[in-house]
């Protein structure tokens, strides 16, 4: 059975909640495509509103970060019910940012995986190499480690509705693109280090996602890829070009 593509928009730190809610009207005639899962991932104070203005459209919403506590003495942190209690679906977990300037590590990001499934949450788990890393030949060995680790005590059936975005750090919002062969290599290896840490059946449901610098122009050549199974998109979600992401046929 053929993957179906998922294409998520990453809002990051961008759009205040009557922006957002300006936004995704704009965008639900052009997002309109039943044949990819559309997620706008937004700003934690914009969920509710956004959710609001995605009703009755193919637009899920997700969340861009989340804690692996239930509750506690976390001042501003979001806890997984939270989420679950106005109807998130999905969580961006250990992007590059949150790694560079929140000290996330690949532990940390394990926990919040576990919690995540704990909730029936589908988590997006980002993995990416460095330029040092790129230049230096360790970015297959880099990326198997933060995928081994983040799957820990992940059982097979949890595994196969994750979702993986391969994001290469030189290349978020760089205007830099890996070239749709080197995202292939990269988004191969992490399906075989699934098929070693599971079985192949695990590796052939798992959707992997590309994130960095993905546009209009190099969706259709990235996504026609074997193992590259939609986008993690940045600045581009944000204005009408998304919809032609989402389109990318």
């Amino acid at each position: 059975m053929a993957r179906k593509k998922i294409i998520a928009g990453n809002w990051k730190m961008n759009k205040t909640p009557s922006e957002a809610v300006a936004l995704i009207n704009e965008l639900k005639p052009l997002v309109a495509n039943e044949e990819v899962d559309v997620v706008f991932c937004v700003p934690a104070i914009s969920i509710i509103p956004a959710m609001e203005a995605a009703k009755g459209s193919n637009i899920s919403i997700g969340a861009e970060n989340m804690y692996y506590e239930e509750s506690g003495a976390y001042t501003g942190e979001i806890a997984p019910n939270m989420l679950t209690d106005v109807g998130v679906k999905y969580v961006i977990i250990g992007h590059s940012e949150r790694r560079e300037y929140f000290a996330e590590t690949d532990e940390t990001v394990n926990k919040k995986v576990l919690k995540a499934f704990e909730h029936g949450i589908t988590p997006i788990i980002c993995c990416g190499e460095s330029l040092t890393q790129r230049e230096q030949g360790i970015t297959i060995d880099w990326i198997r480690q933060q995928i081994k680790i983040a799957f820990l005590n992940v059982t097979a059936d949890q595994a196969k509705e994750a979702v993986i975005a391969y994001e290469p750090i030189w290349a978020i919002g760089t205007g830099k693109t890996a070239t749709s062969e080197q995202a292939e290599e990269v988004c191969a290896a992490i399906r075989e280090c699934i098929a070693e840490i599971y079985d192949d059946a695990t590796a052939a449901a798992i959707r992997i996602q590309y994130g960095g610098s993905v546009g209009a122009n190099n969706a259709a050549e990235l996504f026609a890829k074997e193992n590259i199974d939609g986008g993690l998109v940045g600045g581009a979600s944000l204005k009408a070009d998304f919809g032609q992401i989402v389109n990318y046929k």
